[in-house]
Order: C-alpha cells, then sequence, then structure tokens
C-alpha cells in the first residue's frame, strides 16, 4: 500500500481495526457521533480505503461488510518511519532528543527506553 491514509480514513480504520467486519452504517455508528459525519461520508472514506486496498468488502445480502487489509503494526510503522524521515533526517536520536528536551517524556517513558535500548543490546 502506497498511498497515505488520510486523518479521516484512519478514524474509520481505527473502526475496523477495533471491530470487523462492519457494515458502512456500523462504521458510521461508531466513528460519526464524534465527527458529525453522514452515513455518505463514511461511504466515501470506504471507498478511499478500498481503492488504496486498506480495506476489503465482501457481500452480505443487499450490503458490504468492511475489514481492514492492512494491519494496525504496518500502518504505524509507515506513519513512524515517515515522521522519523521527513523532520529528523531518519534518525531516531535526534526525535529523542526533542522529546527529552521539551519535558516530554515522564520517568516511566525512559525506564521502558532503557529498558529497550538493554534488550537491543543483548
Amino acid at each position: 500500500m502506497a498511498e497515505r491514509i488520510s486523518e479521516a480514513e484512519q478514524a474509520v480504520m481505527e473502526t475496523l481495526w477495533n471491530e470487523a467486519p462492519l457494515t458502512a452504517q456500523e462504521v458510521a455508528d461508531r466513528v460519526a457521533p464524534d465527527r458529525g459525519w453522514s452515513l455518505n461520508t463514511v461511504k466515501t472514506l470506504l471507498g478511499r480505503l478500498l481503492a488504496k486496498e486498506a480495506v476489503a468488502h465482501e457481500e452480505d445480502g443487499r450490503r458490504y461488510l468492511y475489514r481492514p487489509r492492512l494491519e494496525r503494526e504496518a500502518f504505524a510503522h509507515g506513519e513512524s518511519r515517515r515522521l522519523v524521515d521527513r523532520l529528523f533526517g531518519g534518525r531516531v536520536s535526534p526525535l529523542v532528543a526533542h522529546l527529552a528536551e521539551r519535558d516530554e517524556l515522564s520517568d516511566q517513558d525512559i525506564a521502558e527506553i532503557e529498558a529497550l535500548l538493554k534488550a537491543l543490546r543483548s
């Protein structure tokens, strides 16, 4: 999947990652109340996600059931890679330094990073 998923499309994906398969109406019932989207808006987003091959659908009588084809982990990996590439020249350490300089790392975050580094060195 080469095409990027928009923030709106990601909201639909989150719904499908949490619970699938769902009809367009069921997706709308779960995502639209927070965003004020109509069923047609959700159907448009599902159509875009189908075109990007991020979701698949199957007929269920007169309706379609949608399920994710793109795994959440793969999406997170691609998005984090884009962020690091775009903002930090592909290097992770400047990102961590940036967060640390802004006091955005909790003691728990630091402990988890230390444990991760220790495990990577082993």
